[in-house]
Parts: structure tokens; C-alpha cells; sequence
């Protein structure tokens, strides 16, 4: 695909995912949409990938849906999709974790399509606002699901129902976001802490790990993860990233794992499956 509304570039094994639509405040279209899905796929298709960085151009993150363009598409299609589903299913199915850098304002899609990612970085001064009632629109993207794991029922109530902006302080202390940054310090956060992933974390680890606990959130007791674990454990005994993690602990080096989440967890949608 050629990308006319994101940019996408790998590098020491990040894939970075740039929102480029700096003039429109990077409003969301249905080509954003189906360019960041796709961008998404491929960083979980590529072996070289291990970490994914999704930030923007300019001193929006995005200003949510961009009303002057076609933003839905055709749902008579069968083959249709809501748009911000586009990338937060891909988002959650990733193997590679996810690591959103929020420099200003995201509201509405904006940050309902990032709940899926692992980590949210965001710049001191960003804003956010889950504006759907005062659109007279809906809650998209699987935000009435994500929205209450990440802070809770009551505060996902009162974002969405009075559809307020509020500041980035008040995102870090309710857990939307995982830390707050100087506005020239949050690029250079969100690619130390990939780093770290990258170099540090098993990718066959970070593709169980970040999988499971979502799908795990849905059930309503602990026998579905005790059933997934008769499964991983077994597995992760045999595994030469096991022995690795070990032998480079014990000789106090950094790890050198070989596991590719690709090939190397088999069958994990089975496995997730209830």
C-alpha cells in the first residue's frame, strides 16, 4: 500500500507509525483508517519488527474524525467495517507491543483507536476528550470495552457521558496514560522504553503476554488463564529463549533471543480461544 496519510519506517527493529496529516490537525478519514490497519499488519508481519512506536506530525496527536471527508465508507457492504475498528483490531492482535507518543490533543477517535496499545506516553500539555455525546455520535473503535479495563467504570462513565476535555494530568492519575513528558522529551521516552522492549523482552514472551491479558479481561473468573497456562508453560520449557534468558541473567549480559512471535508460539488464537 502506498500510504498518502500515514508515514511508516523500521529501524533497529521499530517499526514507526507517523500520523501525517498535520494541516487537518491529523483529523481521521477512512483512509487513515485502513492505512493504519494496514501499517499495523505489516509491523506484526515482519520478523525484523519488534517494538511499534505510533505517533504524529505536527502539534496535534488528532483532533478525532474529520467530517469533511468520507468517514465510514459503505456499511451495505458486507465486507465493511467500522473505521476505527480498522486499528484497534489489528492493534489487538499485534504480537509486537504497541507504544503510543501523544504530543497534544487527542479526542475521540483519536484516543479511543489507542486503548488497545500497551503503553501511552503523552506530552504535559496534550488534552483529551472522549467528545462522542456532544457529536451526537457513539463510542467506536471497542472503547466501551477497553475504556473501563484500563480506568475503571465510574470514570469511563463520567469521560463519556459528559464528553468533557480534560488535561493530561488527570489522564496519568486515572491510568489512560503510562507517563507524562516535557513535550522534547516524549519522542525520545516512547523509543527508550522500545528499546528496552526490543533488546531486553522475549518477542515470543511480549506476544503471549500482551495477548493473553486481553483476552483474559473477559472472563469472569481465573480458569480460563489457568487453562491457557497448561499450555505456555510446557511450552516455554523447551524454548531456547528460556535457556537464554537464564544463561544471560546468570552471566549478567543482555539477552540475545531468537524466538520470533510469528512461528515460534504455536496455534495462540487457539490457545486464547475460551
Amino acid at each position: 500500500m502506498t500510504y498518502s496519510t500515514i508515514t511508516y519506517a523500521v529501524a533497529d527493529a521499530i517499526a514507526t507509525i507517523t500520523l501525517n496529516r498535520p494541516h487537518a490537525r491529523n483529523g481521521f478519514t477512512l483512509a487513515m483508517a485502513d492505512e493504519l490497519g494496514h501499517a499495523l499488519t505489516a509491523a506484526d508481519r515482519d520478523d525484523a519488527v519488534r517494538v511499534v512506536v505510533l505517533t504524529a506530525a505536527g502539534e496535534y496527536f488528532c483532533v478525532g474524525m474529520d467530517f469533511a471527508e468520507n468517514s465510514i465508507g459503505d456499511p451495505s457492504d458486507p465486507e465493511w467495517d467500522e473505521p476505527a475498528t480498522r486499528v484497534a483490531r489489528p492493534m489487538v492482535n499485534s504480537n509486537k507491543p504497541v507504544i503510543v507518543a501523544i504530543q497534544g490533543a487527542a479526542v475521540g477517535v483519536g484516543i479511543s483507536m489507542t486503548l488497545a496499545a500497551d503503553f501511552r506516553l503523552a506530552s504535559e500539555g496534550a488534552r483529551f476528550g472522549f467528545v462522542f455525546a456532544r457529536r451526537g455520535l457513539f463510542p467506536e473503535g471497542g472503547s466501551t470495552w477497553f475504556l473501563p479495563q484500563l480506568v475503571g467504570l465510574a470514570k469511563a462513565k463520567e469521560w463519556m457521558l459528559t464528553g468533557r476535555v480534560f488535561d493530561a494530568s488527570e489522564a496519568l492519575a486515572a491510568g489512560l496514560v503510562t507517563s507524562l513528558h516535557a513535550p522534547d522529551e516524549l519522542l525520545p521516552a516512547a523509543y527508550a522504553l522500545a528499546r528496552e522492549l526490543s533488546v531486553h523482552i522475549a518477542p515470543t514472551s511480549a506476544a503471549v503476554i500482551r495477548r493473553a491479558l486481553t483476552a483474559m479481561a473477559a472472563h469472569g473468573d481465573p480458569e480460563a488463564a489457568f487453562a491457557l497456562d497448561r499450555k505456555t508453560i510446557p511450552h516455554a520449557a523447551t524454548s531456547p529463549d528460556l535457556a537464554e534468558g537464564i544463561s544471560s541473567f546468570l552471566e549478567k549480559r543482555e539477552p540475545r533471543f531468537t524466538g520470533v512471535a510469528r512461528t515460534d508460539v504455536p496455534d495462540l488464537d487457539g490457545w486464547l480461544a475460551p
